[in-house]
Parts: C-alpha cells; sequence; structure tokens
C-alpha cells in the first residue's frame, strides 16, 4: 500500500494536512491514542561529538564523490520528502543514495517501523533504539534519537539514563546486549521471561516490533562507523557542529586512529601496480571458482570440513587489542553491563555451542511469516531490502564492467553468518578463504562485531583499486547479513517459545 495511502486509512481528508505539517518540522503523532508533545532537548541530554576532521557527510569518502555519485537526484529528494523521519538529507541518506534502488527499501522500512501504526508507541521505539545504539557507543543515532524521542512526546527524564525508564522498558537490556553481541544466547526461557504475565509483561507483537528496532540500529551502528559517517552540521551553532557528547570512539577518530590525514596518507603508501595486480587475481579466483563449480561440486563431508575452517580461522581474525575499553559517562547512562562483548562463536576451550543450520529455520520459510503474523507487513518491508541488497549489482568490478560479482556478494554475506555461527549446508566456505584477503576480513569483523574500533585505516587497507561506491555497497551487505542473523537467533527463540 503506497506511503500517502497509509496516512489517508489512518486520518481520513486531514492526511495532506498532517503531512505537511510533518515534513514542515511540526511533530505529527500517527498514534491517535498518544498525545502531541514538543519539547526541545538540552545540550545535556546529547552526546557531545567532537568537529569531524574532514567535511561532507563521511570521514572516509571525499564529499565530491559523494556528491558525484548520487547526484542528489530529484527521486533521493521524493524519497527523503516521503520517508526521511527528520524530514531532511541527513548525513546517512546521503551516502546510502549512492545505491538509489536500496535507499529506497531502507527508508520505507525504517519510516514503517518508526512512524506507522505498530504495536509500540512512538517515543518507545526511539528509545529502543537509543538503548540498541549505546550498545556500540554510537553518538551519532543516540543524538539523533534523543531528538526524535522529545518530538514524539518522550518524557525528557528517561534521558538522565535506564534507572529512570519504565521496568518493562529496562527488561529488554538483556535481549538487547545478547542480541548485539552474541545472539546465539537467546533461548526461549528469554522470551518467557518478557512475555510472561504481569504488569510489566510484553505481548509478543510488542516484543516483535521491539526486537526488529534492536537489530535494525545495532546493524545500522554497523553501516555508521563503518561509512565513517561524520556528525550532522547544525546551522543553529557557530562552528556548524552540533554539540551533542564525547563517546570515547567518536565518528571523528575513529577508534583512535587520531589523525584521519596521517591514516590516509599511510594507506596512499601502497603502489597503484600492487592493487591492480590484487584485482587482477581476485577476479581470476572468481573465474576460477565459477569453472571449478561447473567441473565437480565437493562432497558434504568436506563442505562440512570447509565451514568448521572457515569458523575456525575467524578467530585469527583480530582488529586490534581493546581490553581496556571505557565507555563515556554520556552514552553509559543507556547501557547496562558496558563489558560485555563479541566474543567468538567457534572460540576453543569453551562449550560447544550447536551450530545454527541454515536449512533448520530460514528466514524465507520461518522468520518472515512468524515475523508478518505478529508485527503486520514488517516481513514484506524486510524481506524485500535484504533481497535488494543481497541481489544489488552494476555488473562491475573497479574499472572492469561486465563482470558477474555473485560469488562475491554471497562469499561477504555468508562470513558475517559464519561468525555469528549460522551456516548453509549448500555453500562452499573455501570460497570465502579464496575470496576475501586478510585485511578485508579484518574490516569485515570490525565492522560487524564491534563498529565503533572501525578505522579509516582499515576502510582504506581492502580493495584499493575499487570505487567508494563499492565499498558503500559492501557496507549496506554486512549491515543486513547482521541484521538478518540477529533476526534469525531472536525469531528461533520465539518459534520455540510458542511450540
Amino acid at each position: 500500500m503506497a506511503h500517502h495511502q497509509l496516512w489517508k486509512n489512518l486520518y481520513g481528508n486531514n492526511s495532506r494536512y498532517l503531512i505537511s505539517l510533518f515534513f514542515a518540522g511540526v511533530p505529527v503523532c500517527m498514534q491517535r491514542s498518544f498525545p502531541l508533545f514538543s519539547q526541545q532537548p538540552s545540550l545535556e541530554k546529547r552526546v557531545q561529538v567532537s568537529p569531524p576532521l574532514t567535511r561532507g557527510p563521511s570521514a572516509f569518502i571525499p564529499e565530491n564523490e559523494v556528491m558525484q555519485a548520487n547526484g542528489l537526484d530529484e527521486r533521493t529528494n521524493l524519497l527523503v520528502e516521503e520517508y526521511s523521519t527528520s524530514g531532511r538529507l541527513d548525513n546517512i541518506t546521503q551516502v546510502m543514495s549512492i545505491h538509489t534502488q536500496y535507499l529506497e527499501s531502507f527508508l520505507r522500512s525504517q519510516f514503517y517501523m518508526l512512524r506507522m501504526d505498530g504495536p509500540l508507541p512512538l517515543p518507545y521505539r526511539h528509545y529502543i533504539a537509543i538503548m540498541a545504539a549505546a550498545r556500540h557507543q554510537c553518538s551519532y543515532l543516540i543524538n539523533m534519537h534523543v531528538d526524535e524521542f522529545l518530538k514524539t512526546g518522550g518524557i525528557a527524564e528517561w534521558l538522565n539514563g535506564l534507572e529512570y525508564i519504565p521496568q518493562r522498558l529496562k527488561n529488554l537490556n538483556e535481549i538487547n546486549k545478547l542480541l548485539a553481541h552474541r545472539p546465539w544466547l537467546i533461548t526461549k526461557e528469554h522470551i518467557q521471561k518478557l512475555v510472561k504475565t504481569g504488569e510489566n509483561n510484553w505481548s509478543l507483537p510488542e516484543l516483535v516490533h521491539a526486537v526488529v528496532l534492536l537489530a535494525h540500529y545495532h546493524a545500522l551502528a554497523s553501516f555508521v562507523f563503518g561509512s565513517g559517517i561524520n556528525p550532522e552540521r547544525d546551522p543553529d551553532t557557530s562552528n556548524g557542529v552540533r554539540l551533542i557528547a564525547v563517546n570515547n570512539f567518536c565518528v571523528c577518530d575513529l577508534a583512535n586512529d587520531n589523525n584521519i590525514e596521517n591514516a590516509s596518507l599511510t594507506s596512499s603508501n601502497f603502489g597503484i601496480a600492487d592493487s591492480l595486480s590484487e584485482l587482477e587475481a581476485l577476479m581470476e579466483r572468481m573465474k576460477r571458482l565459477q569453472e571449478d563449480k561447473e567441473d565437480e561440486e565437493a562432497s558434504q563431508e568436506e563442505m562440512d570440513t570447509r565451514f568448521e575452517k572457515e569458523k575456525k580461522e575467524s578467530l585469527l581474525v583480530i582488529s586490534g587489542a581493546f581490553d581496556d575499553e571505557i565507555v563515556s559517562t554520556d552514552v553509559s547512562r543507556y547501557v547496562e553491563d558496558p563489558g560485555f562483548g563479541y566474543k567468538d562463536f567457534a572460540r576453543r576451550g569453551e562449550d560447544h555451542l550447536p551450530t545454527f543450520r541454515a536449512q533448520d529455520y530460514t528466514w524465507e520459510n520461518h522468520g518472515f511469516s512468524l515475523v508478518n503474523r505478529l508485527y503486520s507487513d514488517i516481513g514484506h518491508l524486510l524481506d524485500e531490502k535484504f533481497r535488494m541488497v543481497y541481489n544489488l549489482t552494476y555488473n562491475t568490478m573497479a574499472t572492469h564492467e561486465d563482470v558477474d560479482t555473485t560469488t562475491l556478494r554471497r562469499a561477504l554475506f555468508n562470513y558475517v553468518h559464519c561468525m555469528y555461527g549460522i551456516r548453509y549446508d549448500d555453500y562452499d566456505y573455501g570460497e570465502v578463504n579464496q575470496l576475501l584477503e586478510r585485511s578485508l576480513k579484518v574490516y569485515i569483523k570490525t565492522v560487524t562485531c564491534y563498529p565503533e574500533r572501525t578505522t579509516k585505516r582499515m576502510y582504506d587497507s581492502y580493495w584499493r583499486q575499487f570505487k567508494h561506491s563499492e565499498k558503500v555497497h559492501v557496507n549496506l551487505l554486512l549491515m543486513e547479513a547482521r541484521m538478518q542473523a540477529e533476526l534469525l537467533y531472536a525469531l528461533r527463540a520465539i518459534t520455540r517459545h510458542l511450540t
């Protein structure tokens, strides 16, 4: 159903008036039961961010390349008008608009979960987004939703920290941290605890809405850090950058790569010839894999061995020693158990966790129908977004045209799932090792598992001959693969609770 039609169904002849108010910046509540309320957030409620060292929407991508790549065409502007919750072109949207087809799917699904009729009241949705973003110290997203939380009638006191929020919201802390860092630990007992009878219980539709929001914002934090998204510029401040909370790993000096200019100089020391030979070697490996597949298929036993090997090798992919991470006070007010983080699924010497066999619980056959039944229509929107990013191709690689990149896209997606313990029986994990070089694996693991550590040096170190638009596509694939992995674990637990 078209977006305007949904408004019309909700508000009848007043829909156009309300739309015009909404995009003019007037807070319009789409849930008739919730009062309209607007409040300007005070600076102490925001998370302060240092001014970016580079101009434009991204610290990693030159501003002119973002502008040239998307041209900020009429279609992008229409999408922003139609589906942006802030009603303006923010930095995430500018970088994503390099891939306009995907941007439409992304904005439609995000708009639906934040603005359209659903089980949760509007302020809850934005507070859940804040809780999710805080797991990765993502001040960019926290600040965005602090503003939105207040605009939709949220109680300002809640922004003082988790001890000020209702108990039922506090009860989401456990599933929030597990989803963000170790989703394979989620069991039906976690679900039962949340939906048990009592004044603070969650209905299943409310819980599914909350889980979708948590997974969405964990994954979006990966995109923000992976793409080096800069803080928003605010015309109301003297230096053009909104003061909103210093985070130990703030966007501008991403994960202690303190001097972005120096980092880019370091990365440029790679020779052009090296980059070109790297590209040619990757294309040759893709071609050889395709030919080998046509000649003979590996046995199931060999496929099992290759998955186990890749899972164990992911242990060796380390993005640096960060044992003494400190979460800033501004962010920590929204975080319970800040020391809890990602731990390798395949870590040796611990209880063996059973691999999640994708064939036993797939998004297509199980997750999609469950989420759609409990939270109407979100399944269709998410499915479209997953398919869009997985199938998106321009049949190019760097300077080469007419290239089938299917094997490369599949390797990226499946490697993320492999790190989360999800295995596809029909996929040969030997392809991952052949197609993803070490610097790319370090980047993928960092962006997916602890995005707040991502640096420009990591971004620059892989695929040095590729376009920035291709690296943005990588980040979109990582984001969606991560979101789908989190949802699979959560929805499987809900299914087990129901049976």
